[in-house]
C-alpha cells in the first residue's frame, strides 16, 4: 500500500490535536493583567504539550520518509500511536485547570508513556515489514533516548504523588531529551 494516506491521516489528526489543545485556552472575563494570573497553568500545560506533539509529528516525519510501503499492520500501529496522542488535549486540560495537581499529572505521565510504547509499536511493525537491514532498522537499533524516555516516564507516574514537581522536570526532561530532531535516520539516509 501507498503511504501517502497514512500520511496525511495522521498529518490532520496532529493537526486538530493542537487545535482541541489550543481552544481549551478560555480568554479571561476581564481586561486586565490580574484576569491573566490564572491562565498561566493552563498556559504552561499548553506549552509543553504542544512541544510533545510537535516531537511526535517531527519523528513520525522522519520515520515515514524512509518507509518505502505499508500494510495493515502498519496502518493500525499508526491508529494507535494517534489513539494515545489524541489524548494529550485531555491531559494537557487536566494538569493547567488543577494547577499540576498529583492525580492529573500521573494521569499526564500514563498517556504520554503510552504514547512512547504506541511510537515504538509502530516503529517495529514499519521494520517488520521492511526488514532488519532496512534504513528505519538501522537508524534506531540503538535506541537510548526511548528507553531514557520510558524510564523517565514510569518512574514520574508514582512520583507525582510524592512531588507532581518532581514528574513535571522529568516530562521537561523528556521533552528537552528530544527537542533537538532525531538525526539517527537523516545520517543513515545521507550514508547511501
Amino acid at each position: 500500500m501507498n503511504k501517502s494516506r497514512l500520511e496525511a491521516f495522521s498529518d490532520g489528526v496532529l493537526a486538530i490535536i493542537i487545535t482541541i489543545m489550543v481552544l481549551e485556552i478560555k480568554a479571561p472575563e476581564k481586561d486586565s493583567f490580574e484576569s491573566l494570573q490564572h491562565l498561566i497553568p493552563i498556559f504552561l500545560s499548553y506549552v509543553l504539550s504542544f512541544i510533545y506533539v510537535g516531537i511526535y509529528w517531527n519523528n513520525h516525519h522522519h520515520m515515514l520518509q524512509v518507509v518505502k510501503r505499508v500494510n495493515g499492520s502498519v496502518l493500525w500501529g499508526n491508529l494507535f500511536l494517534l489513539f494515545w496522542l489524541s489524548l494529550i488535549p485531555f491531559a494537557t486540560s487536566w494538569i493547567g485547570e488543577h494547577h499540576f495537581s498529583a492525580v492529573p499529572m500521573s494521569i499526564y505521565g500514563f498517556v504520554l508513556l503510552m504514547c512512547a510504547i504506541a511510537y515504538n509499536i509502530l516503529q517495529n511493525r514499519i521494520i517488520c515489514l521492511e526488514g532488519k537491514d532496512s534504513i528505519l532498522h538501522r537508524a534506531v537499533e540503538k535506541d537510548l533516548k526511548g528507553k531514557i524516555s520510558v524510564v523517565c516516564y514510569i518512574l514520574a507516574i508514582p512520583l507525582a504523588f510524592v512531588s507532581p514537581w518532581i514528574s513535571g522536570l522529568l516530562y521537561i526532561a523528556v521533552a528537552l531529551l528530544w527537542i533537538i530532531p532525531d538525526s539517527r535516520i537523516e545520517k543513515q539516509l545521507n550514508k547511501l
